[in-house]
């Protein structure tokens, strides 16, 4: 039997979940025992668990769990911590790329002799990702994008507000586009041009459907992706744009899409919205800003010689902004391979994601001695 720990979230202002009352469902009536943590963050109530037949626990009780136990997160575990890790964990750690603390957080699961199995690195035999929250993280980083712009236009000076979750897409659009029709009309009728940087993968793809929906024209929406970009940077092109949406996946060092010094000469850039948000990766192309924005204050200002004024978007949990459409979606696309836990040594997927882990080990051991 296959034991799965839902951990409560604690990183601010996060209300997704890995899985939802509906896959747990289909999981317990598998046979699989699944805990879950209370938590008053979570997007789905408590109740909704109990309801499907999940155990409830208080918030951060993963500690205290059986050894056999899967503890299945999303985001990062709680800062500040430096105790030996003992289970196996499946979540988005965010340190098999020499992120930033990458050798702290490895370091604290081999002297427990615990296992990361990273959700960003489960592939199938293609090498495709089985599950990812690309497209909503892009469908919401254009949103926070285009708003931004029409708050340029209708609040000159002053920073974009904070933002609470959405209920559903619906909602989100028809706030975005109430706010795209005022800007507009203060822009003398011109509507901003986006480009979507990576526009062909699930995170383009959903920057691209959002401008689309809040009422931007095709031919105001610039995608490129590899054959635009095979060249290397920098581009210039992209200080055409009014909005950037950057939503490469970054594997390998590449060229700056462009320099500081680039912004301070003409351009009709005013908003970076980084969504593959590789802040402290010491390869990311968008070499302007160094820290990752929040909910409560989505935006950096950069400051440039050139009077327009330009704000970065590096949300690195934008998905959340639609947290149960986000969640139930990842969830579904998550669930075969959940079911492949009962007969993890067969599995490509897992196996892969483990031999990765014990390779980003020894690369930690490494640098260490």
């Amino acid at each position: 039997m296959v034991y799965l720990w839902l951990r409560a979230e604690t990183k601010a202002m996060e209300h997704r979940a890995a899985l939802t009352p509906s896959t747990c469902k289909i999981l317990l009536d598998r046979g699989f025992k699944i805990t879950v943590e209370r938590s008053p963050e979570r997007i789905f109530d408590d109740e909704e668990y109990e309801k499907v037949g999940c155990h409830m626990v208080p918030i951060g009780e993963w500690r205290k769990a059986p050894e056999d136990a899967y503890i299945v997160g999303l985001k990062e575990l709680p800062e500040g911590e430096d105790d030996p890790l003992r289970h196996t964990h499946i979540f988005f750690a965010h340190c098999f790329k020499n992120q930033s603390g990458w050798t702290d957080i490895l370091g604290r699961f081999d002297a427990g002799n615990g296992t990361v199995l990273d959700l960003e690195f489960l592939n199938d035999s293609n090498g495709r990702r089985v599950a990812a929250f690309g497209y909503h993280a892009g469908f919401a980083g254009a949103a926070i994008g285009v708003d931004n712009w029409c708050h340029q236009k209708l609040h000159p000076g002053q920073p974009l507000p904070g933002y609470t979750p959405f209920p559903n897409d619906a909602s989100l659009i028809s706030y975005i586009k109430e706010r795209l029709e005022h800007a507009v009309a203060l822009n003398h009728g011109k509507v901003p041009e986006v480009m979507v940087m990576g526009a062909l993968g699930r995170c383009g793809t959903g920057a691209c459907d959002l401008a689309r929906a809040v009422g931007i024209p095709e031919e105001k929406i610039i995608k490129w992706d590899l054959e635009e970009t095979k060249d290397g940077g920098p581009f210039p092109r992209i200080l055409e744009s009014e909005i950037f949406v950057n939503c490469i996946y970054l594997n390998k060092p590449i060229p700056p899409f462009f320099t500081p010094a680039m912004l301070d000469g003409e351009r009709n850039l005013s908003v970076i919205v980084d969504v593959s948000c590789d802040t402290t990766n010491p390869h990311n192309p968008i070499p302007v800003y160094s820290i990752n924005t929040t909910f409560d204050s989505p935006v950096v200002p950069v400051s440039t010689k050139n009077p327009l004024p330009l704000d970065v978007c590096s949300i690195d949990h934008l998905p959340t902004l639609l947290p149960r459409e986000s969640s139930e979606a990842f969830s579904k696309d998550l669930l075969p391979t959940i079911i492949d836990l009962e007969r993890r040594e067969e599995s490509t997927v897992w196996g892969g994601a483990e031999a990765l882990f014990k390779e980003k080990v020894q690369a930690m051991k490494s640098l260490k001695q």
